[in-house]
């Protein structure tokens, strides 16, 4: 694998957005009855939905990994996380669904929540992107962690 092929493999941005990427993907099928006309909807629409969302999903982690970043003066804050870090990175994670999800299921309408969708107060945000957005970047981050220390581990085995 040449140098800076490896360089923009080993960066925290490229390993939250592709760990963030596969598992809001899954999250995204998984709660699909949450949603009003997901079961029913053809099988390729409801790809192509989900891919939308996933990609949004990504977006929402890379701006929390930067905005927590830079509050931390590090990128490597994910490495040895302080609680402050951890909290900053989900608040903004969930700042972002909330407007997001009332902006969809209220404003435009392009997305209502099933009957199987508990809300939570005060936006009546869905309980399943909500819990999304604590459970797949935690996991996204401690997957990230472990990837980058092993190849740094590897790296240095190599030399």
């Amino acid at each position: 694998m040449s140098k800076p092929l490896k360089a923009i493999i080993n960066t925290p941005e490229f390993n939250i957005a592709v760990f963030s990427f596969l598992l809001h993907f899954v999250w995204e099928f998984v709660q699909a009855p949450t949603y009003a006309g997901m079961i029913e909807m053809n099988h390729w629409d409801g790809i192509k939905l989900c891919m939308s969302a996933t990609f949004g999903d990504v977006g929402f982690a890379l701006t929390a990994f930067i905005v927590t970043s830079i509050a931390a003066r590090s990128r490597d804050w994910y490495a040895s996380p302080k609680a402050w870090q951890l909290m900053l990175f989900l608040s903004v994670g969930i700042a972002l669904t909330v407007g997001f999800e009332y902006y969809y299921t209220n404003i435009t309408l392009r997305w209502t929540y099933s009957e199987l969708m508990p809300l939570v107060p005060p936006f009546g945000t869905g309980l399943s992107p909500l819990l999304q957005w604590i459970i797949v970047p935690l996991l996204a981050l401690g997957i990230t962690r472990r990837q980058i220390a092993g190849a740094v581990t590897a790296e240095v085995t190599q030399q």
